[in-house]
């Protein structure tokens, strides 16, 4: 029986398609994604010899062979059994004439190098050689990349048994609305036949399969679920599978409607991005539907560090502290969440700063071609400096004034005489990241001194990013001359008596 809201949702209909897109539809490769066991076998059965939906608006039809292709993935964890099965796949796929490729991992020593388990470390190879067979084939084809189809054999079993594997994990709706039957290139047309009706359908046309022991192990979770967890509410429910496969069809549809909406909310909140950091508002999340903030956070996790497995007790810690106002919690992967100064900062373990110390030059005055020092910090922006004589009836501290207005403090004119540098000379000036125990006078605070950390912190940068503050100094043990970006000290701000002034800018690559 057709799906009627999934094709309502997805909106998929031959009238009104470009005669090209259909063109490409039909004659771009399909690869199909066989271990060998009964679900795969028969995939590649009703591919070659009769009909399938997959998904590209046509319903039930045929595929022309010629654009069929056979992937294996020898995982090379069961030994000869490995073999076997590898041997299995290419003599069926020379069976039915279709072309096969197999690629070979040692899942077991990339799953140790990585520390992950296996059964992650098997998924993704599996999926990454799919996609770079589907492209390969496509150039070859001469059609897009985007009308390749890829098509697993997942079943309605493996549906119900990763609704329920997803649940013991601590799921949200796209959790829980399990596997979808499209994800972009990759197609799951056998979602709606369970695996009894896959192995009555290869023994009615006499075609054997291999069997995978390792499916019989139960601590593997989704072993545990087939064989301990299904069979116990099978008993109370027979047809708890087709069950399932409707809740996860109307779970799917309704999460991809709010999906939708997080993603408009997400960009409303968005307020700062950059290299494996986010940053959300963190009050107007506070004030947003629970069922939306609680995706926004997850795109927010997913934005820095994609690969980070997300249990909902994740998403709720995070909610606490936005709620809370205040706090941090380190997430899967290093994840580092917190809320400081009205935002949520997500980061990558990546992210961290990395140290920032050097020699920034001050070249003489007397180059009048401008010539400028140059310091390059680690996260690519400049610290540039250069002389400026006051001209003649001018004053250095509304020239300074009206600069540090101009380039909103970015950049400065300071008394070059107070930052020990000489016309003639030039000079040298020291950089490095706010150190604890660092004292200035700040610019308008009429010579009170105040520790560096305080003010970092009235001018809200958060804790996570102070370290990427560069401090401008006379010499490695001298006074600050300015917290770039932020603030110079007053005692090598100008004078009525300043002649030569010291500008120095810090320099991103929007304003270089």
């Amino acid at each position: 029986m057709p799906n009627v809201s999934r094709r309502y949702a997805t909106g998929e209909a031959r009238f009104g398609r470009p005669s090209g897109q259909l063109d490409d539809e039909t004659r771009s490769p399909v690869v199909l994604m066989v271990s060998g066991g009964a679900d795969s076998t028969a995939l590649l059965v009703l591919a070659a010899t009769s009909t399938l939906d997959i998904d590209d608006g046509r319903g039930l039809a045929r595929i022309a062979r010629e654009r069929l292709h056979v992937l294996h993935v020898n995982h090379q964890l069961r030994g000869l059994d490995a073999e076997e099965d590898e041997e299995f796949v290419r003599d069926l796929a020379d069976r039915f004439g279709i072309p096969c490729t197999v690629v070979r991992h040692d899942v077991a020593a990339l799953a140790a190098a990585n520390g992950d388990n296996v059964e992650n470390v098997g998924r993704e190879l599996r999926y990454s050689a799919a996609a770079q067979l589907a492209n390969q084939l496509s150039e070859e084809f001469g059609t897009p990349r985007s009308a390749a189809r890829i098509l697993t054999a997942h079943n309605a079993n493996d549906r119900a048994e990763t609704f329920f594997m997803n649940a013991v994990r601590g799921s949200g709706p796209a959790g829980l609305s399990s596997i979808p039957r499209r994800r972009n290139r990759i197609v799951r047309p056998l979602l709606d036949r369970t695996h009894a009706e896959l192995c009555d359908l290869l023994r009615m046309r006499g075609i054997v399969w291999r069997e995978d022991q390792t499916n019989y192990d139960t601590r593997y979770l989704r072993a545990f679920v087939r064989h301990e967890v299904m069979p116990v509410i099978e008993r109370r429910n027979p047809r708890v599978t087709a069950s399932l496969a409707a809740t996860c069809d109307i779970l799917s549809d309704e999460d991809a409607y709010m999906t939708q909406v997080a993603a408009r909310a997400y960009r409303d909140l968005l307020r700062r991005q950059g290299d494996a950091m986010v940053a959300l508002d963190a009050d107007r999340l506070a004030a947003t539907e629970v069922a939306i903030a609680r995706r926004v956070v997850r795109s927010a996790l997913l934005a820095v560090c994609p690969a980070a497995r997300l249990e909902a007790r994740h998403i709720a810690s995070v909610l606490t502290l936005v709620a809370a106002g205040h706090g941090s919690q380190t997430l899967p992967m290093g994840v580092d969440a917190r809320v400081e100064y009205g935002l949520l900062f997500v980061r990558a373990a990546s992210a961290a700063p990395s140290g920032q110390e050097g020699w920034l030059e001050v070249p003489p005055a007397s180059e009048r071609d401008e010539t400028t020092g140059t310091l390059t910090l680690p996260d690519g922006r400049q610290l540039v400096a250069r002389l400026v004589e006051v001209p003649a009836g001018s004053r250095a501290a509304d020239l300074a004034r009206a600069h540090a207005k101009e380039w909103q403090g970015l950049s400065v004119l300071l008394d070059a005489a107070a930052c020990g540098v000489d016309a003639a000379l030039g000079g040298l000036l020291w950089v490095d990241a706010p150190a604890p125990g660092d004292v200035l006078c700040p610019f308008g605070m009429h010579g009170q001194s105040k520790k560096l950390s305080d003010l970092l912190n009235e001018a809200k940068v958060p804790a996570a990013d102070r370290a990427k503050v560069p401090i401008v100094r006379t010499s490695p043990r001298g006074q600050v001359v300015w917290v770039a970006g932020i603030r110079p000290d007053e005692r090598a701000c100008c004078r009525p008596s300043s002649k030569l002034l010291l500008e120095l800018s810090l320099m991103s690559d929007a304003r270089r």
